[in-house]
């Protein structure tokens, strides 16, 4: 692969890091998208391998980022329909106040459907945290995944020049 064409995968990779930070790109997607393209260009046993493991790491940490941050926010009590209201909060969140209106709106959310299932202000912004802690931890699962995928790919680049 040319060099333009692996700034061209790179840019991509990038784009998805940041849309997993900043949900707005499916951002695993995009990684291990650019990946598979650069493993198709260059078609060599390495490239397969390279995207071969960057693909497990990327579907072991896809399984981790659904099941571990779920168990904590249950032993906190935290309902699922709570994080729904919160989410479509965040969503309307997003387009009154760009980018961190996404968060805001998904704490207020919580915070508000909490509150109206359990009146006490305590408890309410208990959950609240631990919920913002799930996503968070979520979040950071994904990202250390893609994060490990994009450097199996930097290997690979060095490996087939």
């Amino acid at each position: 692969m040319s060099l333009g064409g692996i700034v061209l995968v790179a840019l991509a990779i990038a784009v998805g890091l940041a849309g997993i930070i900043l949900p707005i790109l499916p951002g695993v997607l995009l990684v291990i998208g650019a990946i598979a393209v650069w493993a198709v260009v260059v078609g060599t046993t390495t490239s397969w391998v390279v995207f071969g493991i960057a693909a497990v790491l990327i579907g072991i940490s896809t399984i981790i980022k659904y099941t571990w941050p779920v168990r904590r926010m249950r032993e906190a009590q935290v309902r699922t329909s709570v994080l729904v209201i919160g989410g479509i909060a965040g969503i309307v969140g997003f387009f009154v106040i760009p980018v961190i209106g996404l968060f805001i709106g998904f704490v207020a959310g919580v915070f508000a459907a909490e509150y109206a299932t359990r009146p006490n202000l305590t408890s309410a912004w208990a959950s609240t945290v631990h919920a913002v802690k799930g996503v968070a931890l979520s979040v950071g699962v994904e990202l250390a995944g893609a994060v490990l995928a994009s450097g199996v790919w930097v290997i690979g680049v060095f490996l087939t020049q």
